[in-house]
């Protein structure tokens, strides 16, 4: 709507309902009250500066989603550059903060006293000058004309003394910051980027179809060891950044440790961070090393980001690689994937350490110890490591602990709907599964056969995009056929549907191709990958457009519930779990196979009951 439009409504006390409204249609979820609240204070004040500068006619768009993300701006402004009639765009972030001051020895977090609860938070310019970014890195219509965008905060209850500290930090195009004292400022500043004319049509150029796919991790992170610039970080993701280096900073001048701990679901962007941190503790000549408990994802890394480098490629090792590491021998140790930490650490007893727990020697092996975590990934037993076990063996160790939680989507195409959809259904948040509602950014189908499936993701892979086929651990894998000289040859059909007479590989078993299919550390990533079916050792980690699911007879829908069938299960280490976990760690499976697509996810269930609930779910009938 228009700034007269926002004006109108406000006045006629209409302004939250109608908001709501469309947010619901948009997100497909309701609004907090808080959100709402802040609807009502802050946009009415940015209405009526808009419409006191002649403005009145200039497109709001309220809180516009920052493509690939579930993060929104709070306003887009949409309208006419005065002097080259091209598009012109000003993203606004609006903070009811009175005041603010600096955190010392940071260049972007502020403290917002009043609040009252010691929380970091990022620098509003930074925070707005980010969405400019990330909205010219992927929006087609912005690419080559990034100058179309522009950012400013505007913090309309406070005044400049209040706030003083904070134009300390560096503007530029991308990032201003005006007060309520400074209103006549900032309508100027509005003024040379936006003609008093209708935004309509400059709104209607930034529809999300316009949006191209976000930069794959293992695409970049070669580039990204090398040199900076590639991922651009936001709100949480910064400030876990900032976090780090400003605990490096004491670490190296005070010997104070610290500990931080970043927490996030699928896809919200811990392992950009921890690529962001590792390449520029690495450029800056830091004993930095990246550290996860999965083969196939460091292996991963170790070929596209190191290549024939072997520093680089020593840059990436696993958990149990620390168990003889010195004591606070190398300054950041960055623990990815920690939910996939082991419990114990089993070695045998004239080690350095003796009986350790895994948690423990990792965080006494650095200076700067880092882990970034999901605590609904946890899918083999003994995999136990959350929040609690950390903050638990920090104390132990008198070691300060600083938590971060991302609150982001950039898997899923950002959809925060999606996400909670997934969770609901496998009855990992309360409530019960709900009908998928929809949403622009992705797509959900229901598959009748295995055949279906894979074509869906056929035609999506052999039109340039990245698709893979997944399954539940519920049929054999077995080695690849020898051929002559001992050579292996060909994978086994082990995913094997004779019901519908339909069978694939597994992904390759080892850590070499066969074939012409790649390793198994390189299915996820490889273009032949797409005719093997990953497993979850396989598939945790990584990301492809389009996500191809079969539920297996592991899990299947009985009676109005999940039910867990261990004898289904062709996993021994999860098999031999208590039924309680068994049940926990298979729904927990499912969930991490269901969150690995950016565009879409195909489900088909060898079960034909759980399969008619899904499609109910999915398509209503």
């Amino acid at each position: 709507m228009s700034a007269h439009d926002l004006v109108k409504e406000s006045a006629a006390g209409t302004l939250g309902e109608k908001l709501s409204w469309r947010f619901r249609v948009a997100h497909g979820y309701e609004t907090s009250e808080s959100e709402q609240r802040s609807w009502r204070n802050s946009l009415p004040v940015l209405a009526d500066t808009l419409v006191d500068a002649g403005l009145g006619d200039v497109e709001v768009l309220v809180e516009y989603p920052v493509p690939l993300s579930s993060y929104r701006v709070d306003a887009l402004l949409c309208g006419v550059h005065p002097a080259t009639g091209e598009p012109s765009y000003v993203a606004v972030e609006l903070k009811q903060w009175s005041e603010a001051s600096s955190i010392a020895d940071t260049e972007d977090l502020v403290l917002i006293e009043s609040m009252r609860d010691n929380v970091a938070r990022l620098h509003p310019v930074a925070q707005v000058r980010r969405y400019c970014d990330h909205i010219a890195d992927f929006t087609e219509s912005l690419h080559g004309h990034e100058h179309r965008i522009s950012g400013a905060a505007y913090l309309h209850n406070a005044t400049d003394d209040g706030v003083h500290q904070l134009f300390t930090f560096l503007a530029d195009a991308h990032g201003r910051l005006f007060t309520g004292s400074s209103r006549a400022k900032f309508q100027r500043y509005l003024a040379e980027r936006l003609a008093p004319v209708s935004g309509a049509e400059a709104a209607d150029g930034l529809r999300p179809e316009s949006v191209s796919p976000s930069k794959r991790l293992m695409a970049v992170a070669a580039e990204e060891i090398a040199e900076r610039g590639h991922f651009n970080l936001l709100n949480e993701q910064q400030i876990a950044y900032s976090l780090v280096m400003r605990a490096v900073k004491k670490a190296r001048q005070s010997e104070v440790k610290e500990v931080i701990v970043v927490i996030g679901g699928p896809g919200s962007g811990k392992s950009v961070i921890a690529l962001e941190l590792l390449g520029e503790l690495y450029r800056n000549g830091l004993s930095a090393l990246h550290a996860t408990g999965s083969k196939s994802f460091t292996t991963t890394l170790q070929e596209v980001a190191g290549g024939d480098d072997a520093r680089v490629r020593n840059l990436f090792r696993y958990f149990n690689d620390f168990t003889k590491a010195p004591k606070n021998g190398i300054d950041v140790l960055i623990c990815d994937e920690a939910h996939r930490i082991r419990e114990p650490s089993r070695r045998p007893a004239n080690h350095i350490r003796g009986y350790r727990r895994q948690v423990e020697t990792l965080l006494e092996a650095a200076r700067v110890p880092v882990f970034l975590l999901d605590q609904e990934q946890v899918v083999r037993p003994g995999e136990r490591c959350d929040v609690a076990v950390i903050d638990e063996a920090a104390k132990a160790m008198n070691l300060p602990v600083r938590h971060v939680r991302l609150d982001a989507q950039f898997r899923c195409g950002g959809s925060r709907a999606y996400e909670e959809w997934v969770l609901r259904l496998l009855g990992l948040r309360p409530g019960g599964p709900v009908r998928w509602g929809g949403d622009d950014r992705f797509m959900v189908q229901v598959a009748e056969t295995p055949q279906e499936l894979e074509a869906v993701l056929r035609s999506r892979q052999e039109g340039g995009e990245q698709a893979r086929m997944t399954a539940g651990f519920c049929w054999p894998w077995s080695d690849p056929v020898l051929g002559a000289g001992r050579k292996f040859i060909e994978l086994v059909d082990d995913v094997d549907l004779a019901e519908w007479g339909w069978a694939r590989p597994w992904n390759a078993k080892g850590d070499r191709p066969v074939g012409g299919f790649p390793s198994k550390n390189l299915w996820a990533t490889d273009p032949a990958g797409f005719s093997q079916v990953g497993c979850i050792y396989t598939a945790q980690g990584f990301e492809y457009d389009w996500n191809g699911v079969i539920l297996g007879p592991d899990l299947v829908w009985r009676d109005g519930t999940w039910s867990a069938n261990r004898n289904a299960s062709k996993d021994g280490a999860v098999a031999g779990a208590p039924p309680e976990d068994f049940a926990y760690l298979i729904r927990n499976t499912y969930k991490v196979l269901l969150t690995r697509g950016m565009r879409g996810t195909v489900l088909f269930s060898t079960d034909r009951e759980t399969r008619e609930m899904l499609r109910t779910l999915v398509t209503g009938r």
